[in-house]
């Protein structure tokens, strides 16, 4: 049965203080080195995290002679109050929204496909419509984008989620999927084959996504699959410029969405190689927390997304 005594000091003596020292103390694991962080004595930050544990009838961290790790429940807090922090600055940001117009700042996450096409396209029709607004753009994959939202540090992604125990917490609108071809440089010697076979690009350098990504996990099955070992010669990267450039002028190849290098398709610098992977990822769309409301700029940013989206994929629309 929980302890009446966390309800009420949770309504009646939790302050910004706890949280930020909750947050400093994941940080840094060590309490010195967050009472600093978070402006405190060593003293005072003992005693303040000994109030959380005391009301909360649990133990938060491990104390360890080099410093303190967060126990499951304190894993738990650490998050939920880097959450509250970020919902007090978010507070902060869409008074200040409401007082001087649209204008403040987006924090997006997506991954990197729709990053090319989609994201520019929505944040170019953002901009148009509202100057002011400040749109900061992270390319990562879908399992740290959703950690990063969960904390409060994104306002909404652009991805999919991996884990089903996160859907309690967020909201998935679907978009579309990604089919993925083989990617080379324009001239590469496997563009004019007609009988090109997996075992022929196992042998070629690859550009990768970095491991635990879906992609990655599905290339190394597809291999497997036909009894061949995944490509020895790799470089991982989830940086377009990079990938490209690589790519240019080289060996290498990639498993690419054709959107997401169309321009370099049509300029010539890149082409499809004649094989068909058969791979096709899982869909993503607009991830958003649940019981979280938007500040003005970031439903600015939603509602554009869901616009060029709509003109994007209307087959989704």
């Amino acid at each position: 049965m929980p302890d009446p005594r966390s309800d009420r000091f949770v309504r009646s003596h939790l302050k910004t203080r706890h949280l930020v020292l909750l947050v400093e103390l994941g940080r840094h694991g060590s309490i010195l080195h967050a009472a600093q962080a978070a402006n405190l004595t060593q003293p005072a930050a003992s005693k303040l995290l000994g109030e959380l544990e005391h009301a909360l009838n649990v133990q938060l961290f491990e104390r360890l002679p080099r410093g303190v790790v967060p126990t499951w429940y304190g894993e738990v807090m650490i998050r939920r109050a880097s959450a509250a922090l970020a919902e007090m600055d978010a507070a902060h940001q869409e008074v200040m929204e409401l007082l001087s117009g649209l204008s403040g700042r987006v924090s997006l996450g997506t991954v990197l496909t729709p990053s090319a096409g989609l994201v520019t396209d929505a944040v170019k029709l953002l901009k148009r419509r509202n100057a002011r607004l400040q749109v900061a753009i992270t390319v990562d994959t879908s399992k740290v984008l959703a950690e990063r939202l969960r904390a409060g540090e994104l306002d909404l992604v652009i991805g999919r989620i991996l884990d089903t125990a996160l859907t309690a917490e967020l909201n998935f609108e679907p978009l579309t999927d990604e089919p993925h071809s083989v990617i080379a440089g324009a001239g590469h010697p496997l563009a004019g084959r007609t009988d090109l076979q997996l075992a022929d690009l196992s042998r070629e350098g690859w550009v990768l996504p970095p491991a635990g990504s879906i992609l990655r996990d599905r290339l190394t099955a597809l291999f497997l699959s036909q009894g061949l070992e995944p490509p020895s010669e790799t470089v991982e990267t989830l940086a377009l410029p990079v990938v490209t450039n690589l790519l240019s002028g080289s060996r290498m190849v990639a498993a690419l969405p054709e959107e997401l290098v169309r321009p370099y398709l049509d300029a010539g610098l890149l082409v499809v190689l004649p094989y068909d992977l058969g791979l096709r990822m899982d869909l993503y769309g607009i991830v958003t927390r649940r019981q979280h409301q938007l500040s003005p700029g970031a439903e600015a940013m939603l509602s554009t997304l869901r616009e060029v989206a709509a003109m994007r994929y209307p087959a989704r629309s």
